[in-house]
């Protein structure tokens, strides 16, 4: 689920042409010019061909034999990949997004709280305190923020003792990072330290009811932060095209 680590054209042209397709710039169905499109972008048929292919690992394209190259299904894509997740908010579609997170989060974090407080153990406690402390540390620090968060949550699900619970951060997380790259650079955002100190103290005091209630509480307050801040919002316009070869 992590974001795609090319760098240089070749990153570029990945991100540029998966923004379009996610954006609905080039729509379901179009059959990709390959030569054109590399020849508006300034980059080499190698550098295209290659690009493609993370594309079409993130579900976005296929080819076909007489059909060429072309842009799948939208319930073929991957949804919850991290660059999927990213041009979805870039290309406008943020609301949506984030509001089936906050579906999904309802559904899973206050039962993980809830059991991570039958189940952690000294080690788990010491992984949620260091979150909350550097959660502390970094309300100046939109980017470390976020990283701290999404190790917080990270911390409770592995607190749970289970580890198909504990690998849900791979659906969580993507999400997560993107609500928080939107939440976190805004100053109109509450501070997160109270709600999740409240989390921590109930599984610390091994209270599944307190901390179940206590996630209800801080996912209702996210939501409350969210809806201040992207009300009305529009997601950034697409990158402007890669140069040189």
């Amino acid at each position: 689920m992590a974001s795609y680590s090319g760098r240089g054209v070749h990153g570029q042209v990945v991100h540029i042409l998966g923004a379009r397709i996610v954006g609905g710039g080039i729509p379901v169905g179009a059959t990709l010019d390959i030569r054109a499109l590399g020849e508006e972008l300034d980059v080499s048929l190698t550098v295209m061909r290659e690009s493609l292919k993370v594309l079409a690992s993130k579900g976005l394209i296929d080819a076909r034999q007489k059909r060429g190259t072309f842009v799948t299904e939208r319930s073929r894509w991957n949804l919850l990949d991290a660059d999927v997740i990213r041009w979805r908010v870039d290309g406008g579609g943020a609301d949506q997004l984030m509001r089936d997170l906050a579906d999904v989060r309802s559904i899973v974090e206050p039962a993980a709280a809830y059991r991570a407080a039958l189940h952690r153990t000294d080690a788990d406690l010491v992984a949620l305190q260091e979150a909350l402390d550097a959660m502390g540390r970094a309300r100046a620090d939109s980017a470390a923020a976020a990283e701290s968060d999404a190790a917080f949550h990270r911390a409770l699900l592995a607190a749970t003792g289970n580890e198909m619970l504990t690998r849900m951060d791979m659906l969580l997380e993507p999400g997560l990072r993107e609500r928080d790259r939107l939440v976190h650079s805004h100053a109109e955002a509450g501070d997160p330290v109270p709600s999740h100190q409240a989390v921590l103290d109930a599984v610390r005091d091994r209270d599944p009811a307190r901390a179940e209630l206590a996630m209800l509480d801080l996912l209702a307050k996210a939501a409350n932060d969210l809806d201040r801040i992207t009300t009305g919002s529009e997601g950034s316009p697409e990158g402007q095209p890669a140069s040189g070869r």
